[in-house]
């Protein structure tokens, strides 16, 4: 017997904004908002049978299509674990989408 669910993908979710990966950029919060941040894992290490980020650079990023690419980003801080830049980065984007 088939589940409504089944068809559909969960959406891995932080303090209520969506989680999106490709690859080694994490991708927090909704497209459909003013303001979106990028995480992009730039180093890590192996640990057992995973690897453990080592360095992630944080970025706010406005989600303007029109605007350059350069021209996107607020602010960007480089981080030590992925713990510590998710944490950086659930400030950032309330703050942000706060203040309008």
């Amino acid at each position: 017997m088939a589940s409504a669910a089944k068809g559909r993908s969960r959406v891995l979710e932080y303090k209520g904004h969506p989680l999106r990966r490709k690859d080694n950029l994490i991708y927090y919060g909704s497209m459909s908002d003013k303001y979106i941040i990028m995480l992009q894992v730039t180093e890590s290490k192996a640990k057992e049978d995973l690897n453990i980020a080592t360095r992630v650079v944080v970025q706010l990023q406005y989600t303007d299509p029109d605007l350059k690419s350069r021209d996107r980003v607020l602010k960007k801080s480089e981080k030590n674990s992925f713990y510590e830049a998710i944490d950086v980065a659930a400030v950032w984007l309330e703050r942000a989408l706060a203040s309008g």
